[in-house]
Order: structure tokens, then sequence, then C-alpha cells
């Protein structure tokens, strides 16, 4: 389970899609870190130039409780498309933020390409969680050494150990937690695509991989280009 590592401005357009009353197994330790070592106190709440990157942490913290949360099946299938769909989430919430307080051209349009290519997935990867809500077991969630398990929690810990120093600026923050996020979301596909066996979501792993990885690289690109923003 999460440690604090909310925050009370947390936006709340974030959806939630966790099932009611799901508990999380002792796979969900799969971040491997206490959150609560973060630092927030850096991110200067209340005041107006760090206000959007704040809401951008939050964001990523808040899906990561609901990715916590989220009750898993021992199908990798079904428990792929439900956290992904958390993930997503959080990347639509993060997209909302950057168009609503960022400034420049190109990150305000990747965050518009990033919201309508997930909020399409959001609607297939709902689709897929109900079709294989009583899909049968065919991996061991409690089992750290299990090779899906220790795939998704590598995915999860990673993104959180890559979290970058705070920025001010909006248009950075989004980039930087961005590109964070979306390497979160490569990793879990290619847990997917390794050990999932359902043809539709492996499909759209491979469709996820290729377009989050160009758009990591954009976002790069970008960063380099801007390196004194602060």
């Amino acid at each position: 389970m999460l440690g604090s590592c909310t925050q009370d401005n947390t936006t709340d357009s974030a959806a939630t899609t966790t099932e009611p009353g799901a508990t999380a197994p002792s796979v969900h330790d799969m971040a491997g870190m206490d959150h609560t070592t973060m630092d927030h106190a850096a991110m200067g709440h209340g005041t107006a130039s760090t206000s959007a990157a704040s809401l951008q942490l939050a964001a990523m913290n808040k899906m990561m409780q609901q990715m916590h949360a989220t009750k898993l099946t021992g199908n990798a299938d079904y428990d792929f498309a439900r956290h992904m769909l958390e993930h997503h989430q959080g990347a639509v919430v993060m997209a909302d933020i950057e168009l609503r307080d960022g400034q420049d051209a190109t990150m305000r349009r990747m965050a518009e390409k990033i919201k309508a290519d997930q909020q399409q997935e959001i609607r297939e990867l709902t689709a897929a969680a109900a079709r294989l809500q009583s899909a049968p077991a065919n991996y061991q969630p409690e089992n750290p050494a299990d090779p899906f398990t220790s795939k998704m929690k590598a995915s999860m810990a990673g993104m959180m150990q890559n979290l970058p120093q705070p920025a001010a600026d909006p248009d950075l923050s989004f980039n930087q937690l961005m590109t964070v996020h979306h390497q979160s979301a490569v990793d879990m596909a290619q847990a997917q695509l390794a050990h999932g066996r359902d043809a539709q979501l492996k499909k759209m792993a491979q469709q996820m991989i290729t377009a989050q990885q160009q758009e990591i690289q954009e976002f790069k690109a970008w960063q380099a280009k801007n390196a004194d923003r602060q």
C-alpha cells in the first residue's frame, strides 16, 4: 500500500475507476519505496508560479494511489487493463492542467494529443476490462518472483524513483513528469506483450509502446532546447 503520497490540492477532475470495496493485496507494495520521501515542500504550495507543478505532481500521486487500490485478480490481461486505465486517467488530468496553465505551443499541442489518444484508449481498456472480468487466473500477484508481477512492480518503482526535481515552469513540469509517466506506461505495455494472452490487449500494448516512445523522444528534444527553463 502507499504511504502518504497525496497532496491536499489534488485536482478534482481525476477520475476514480477503482472497484468499490477493493482492497490491495501484498503485490501492491509494487512501488518498492516510501513515497513520503518526496519533497512536497519544495513545490511551493499556494504560490501562483508553482501551482501547476503542484497539481501535476498531485495528479501523479493520486494515480499511484488508485493503481495501488485496484484489486488484482491474477489474470494478467484484466489486471493490465485495470492498471492502465488508472495510469491513463492520470495522464488526462496532467494534460488538462497543462492546457489550463501552460504557454508553450509545442507542449500544449502534445497535451491535446495525449488527452485525445488516452481518452480513446480509456474507452477501449474499459471495454476490455468488462470483457475479461471473469477471466481465469494465469499469474501470481502475491509472488514477487512471478515474471508479470516483477515487471509491473519495476514499472511503478521506476516511475517514482525517476521523478524529477519540481519545476516552477508549468510547461517544463508537464514535460518532465509526462516523460517519466510515459516510460512507466511503456514498461507496463512491455510486460503485457511478454506475458498477456489477449490478442486485442497485446495489439493495444504495442501501439502504446510505439506512440509513447515517440512522444518521449519529442519531450526530450523539447527539454534539450529549453534547458534554461526552471
